[in-house]
């Protein structure tokens, strides 16, 4: 699902899943990760990332990061996004964030009117440098 899109086909290679395995296992050992998988008659149908990220700014709050949220095409319209992402919100008040971030790329209109349905504002520009 990754790669299933025209941005995530250029930047993913699902034909080696070596890195993919070596994030999981990184994933796994940091308590500050949430890896989410949505399965239907079992077959993965979709995935989230939550990151509870401790800060110094707004008083000391830790805040949480979705990230690589995805839906199969079969599933979109089904309402599982809207459960992922209320999960991740529900998650993140329960491991007292005071802040939800999340970033979406600006080609991904669906994406945007998606999030702000949900209660997202489109408040911050975000910057990005390719290391």
């Amino acid at each position: 699902m990754l790669a299933d899109d025209p941005l995530g086909a250029q930047r993913e290679s699902p034909d080696d899943l070596t890195p993919y395995l070596d994030a999981l296992k990184r994933l796994d050992a940091d308590p500050n990760q949430r890896l989410v998988v949505a399965e239907r008659a079992g077959r993965v149908v979709g995935t989230l990332q939550l990151t509870f990220v401790p800060g110094l700014s707004r008083k000391g709050a830790t805040r949480s990061i979705i990230e690589a949220v995805r839906v199969h095409a079969d599933e979109r319209g089904s309402g599982l996004g809207t459960r992922f992402i209320e999960w991740a919100i529900e998650e993140s008040r329960a491991h007292g964030c005071q802040l939800v971030q999340l970033t979406s790329d600006v080609t991904r209109k669906d994406a945007h009117r998606f999030y702000e349905r949900l209660g997202f504002t489109p408040s911050h520009v975000g910057f990005k440098l390719a290391l």
